[in-house]
């Protein structure tokens, strides 16, 4: 067994697993990917609850409690009560009734239960490999640590809600919004890398493909910034304005883009310019993909057959995100593109990491 995958697993006590480390490390990736891809599909359902609005309709934050749904027409009628107490009641949902309620309760419920769920995905199979010996120490903690951060993450999602019960509020927060985005985002793209880091420990040395390593690492970095500007684009509205491209009413930069003193405002207050910026870094991180992708079939001969199929996918990704964005944006961000939209964002953001991950022999 290599240094490196010394460093990833533990000898263990079965006998089996010391015997075939290269089948213990692709359950482990598994397993990993799995959870990866329960929090792909978290990132859509937290995008379906704030574009229809749902995530208000539960007003408590109950970890263990909050398990089970109402089981009683007396228990259903309560949350109702407590739900007529909140702003967004009295100014989007006045007199929408009983039925109207659960139709919201239910997106938010499904959206916590399946946090819970990936929760238990990593806890549990986290211990049992722990009891057997199976993952070196370091390992686990770095394990442990993304649950520990998951929890986090429950508990900004609930102080997110708290900030949209404040009055005269439909909606939560807008930077809440945008943190509970990235925080998401940070934690996938950890539990996404380890597990491609477990797929290949020990990757294959690359000679003269450092200035790609440097191009797609920006890219990267490029995808998680213009996803948090969404973020922040989402939760102002911003994208319900200026519904043309690639022109602002006209304009290159809209006429209003730094009404706000002091300037800085306009990055987080101003809708016109966080539309704007979005649009900005949305079209410089399609140039650098670009750019790495043209980069890439130039020094084909140099890299894996996987990393330039990791380079053509990252190449449709984003094509699919830039169309999906403009279509989103002129049909005024309809309920099934706006959902499209943020999830193939979270797909983009693979794609750029997978493509990093491939070029990991790059010499420093």
């Amino acid at each position: 067994m290599t240094s490196a995958v010394h460093a990833l697993l533990a000898p263990g006590r079965h006998a089996a697993w010391a015997r075939d480390p290269d089948r213990h490390r692709r359950l482990l990736a598994g397993w990993l990917f799995l959870v990866a891809f329960m929090i792909f599909v978290m990132v859509g359902l937290g995008g379906a609850t704030r574009l229809t609005g749902s995530g208000l309709s539960i007003m408590r934050w109950a970890p263990l409690e909050g398990v089970l749904p109402p089981l009683s027409h007396a228990a259903w009628e309560h949350l109702y009560a407590l739900y007529r107490h909140i702003p967004q009641y009295a100014l989007e949902h006045q007199g929408f009734g009983l039925a109207g309620f659960q139709g919201i309760f239910w997106l938010e419920w499904v959206h916590r239960l399946w946090g819970r769920l990936i929760g238990l995905a990593v806890i549990a199979p986290l211990a049992i490999f722990w009891w057997q010996g199976r993952i070196s120490r370091w390992l686990a903690a770095r394990l442990f640590l993304f649950f520990v951060l998951g929890g986090v993450q429950g508990l900004i999602g609930w102080l997110m809600v708290r900030s949209g019960f404040r009055a005269d509020s439909t909606s939560v927060a807008a930077p809440w919004l945008v943190l509970h985005l990235v925080f998401a985002l940070g934690l996938y793209a950890a539990i996404l890398w380890t597990a491609l880091t477990l797929t290949s420990p020990d990757p294959a040395p690359l000679a003269g493909v450092r200035p790609l390593f440097h191009l797609t690492l920006l890219a990267c970095l490029l995808v998680a910034l213009t996803i948090a500007a969404g973020g922040l684009t989402a939760g102002t509205h911003a994208g319900f304005i200026y519904n043309t491209f690639p022109l602002m009413e006209g304009h290159l930069v809209p006429a209003n883009y730094a009404r706000l003193t002091p300037f800085l405002a306009n990055f987080v207050h101003n809708p016109a310019a966080i539309q704007f910026n979005h649009r900005l870094l949305a079209s410089l991180t399609l140039l650098v993909i670009l750019a790495a992708v043209l980069l890439a079939f130039t020094s084909r001969r140099r890299l894996s057959r996987a990393a330039l199929l990791a380079f053509t996918a990252l190449f449709l990704v984003v094509l699919l995100q830039y169309a999906l964005g403009v279509a989103t944006l002129l049909l005024v961000v309809p309920l099934p593109l706006g959902i499209a939209h943020q999830l193939n964002a979270t797909l983009l953001l693979t794609a750029s990491l997978v493509a990093l991950g491939t070029l990991r022999g790059a010499p420093p």
